[in-house]
């Protein structure tokens, strides 16, 4: 799962350091591993929902590097367009109907990441008696 996890995320423009990352994506795929597990009360992640939690591994990483601002200087922009200055009273405008980059474009892309595949955990969940 790491190899595929560190493939996602250079496809969205993020590279892996091994030194600094191999820790925090390890806690992450246990994590979301032991979430799918306990969800659907199973004992391994079902095939179908592999892509599901390379993606919400993704997900959880970009959000924690990009809330710690540890994504500045990588091709992944996380802050918002300025759209207006003004000097007198200091005002600043952001563009918030970003559509290719800035921070909603990144912050669509996590909630995206995180959450697509969650209804279909429901599939493969199994009872509790």
């Amino acid at each position: 799962m790491y190899d595929d996890i560190v493939k996602r995320l250079e496809s969205f423009g993020y590279s892996t350091d091994p030194t600094i990352d191999d820790w925090v994506i390890g806690f992450l795929i246990d994590k979301i591993t032991n979430t799918i597990k306990n969800e659907c009360n199973v004992d391994e992640i079902p095939a179908g929902l592999y892509q599901i939690a390379v993606d919400m591994v993704c997900g959880e990483f970009l959000k924690n590097k990009g809330s710690t601002g540890q994504l500045a200087g990588t091709a992944i922009k996380t802050e918002a367009a300025i759209k207006q200055i003004k000097e007198g009273d200091t005002s600043i405008t952001y563009a918030v109907a970003e559509n290719s980059e800035g921070a909603v474009a990144f912050d669509y892309l996590v909630d995206f990441l995180i959450n697509y595949g969650k209804p279909q955990l429901a599939t493969y969940r199994r009872l509790v008696w």
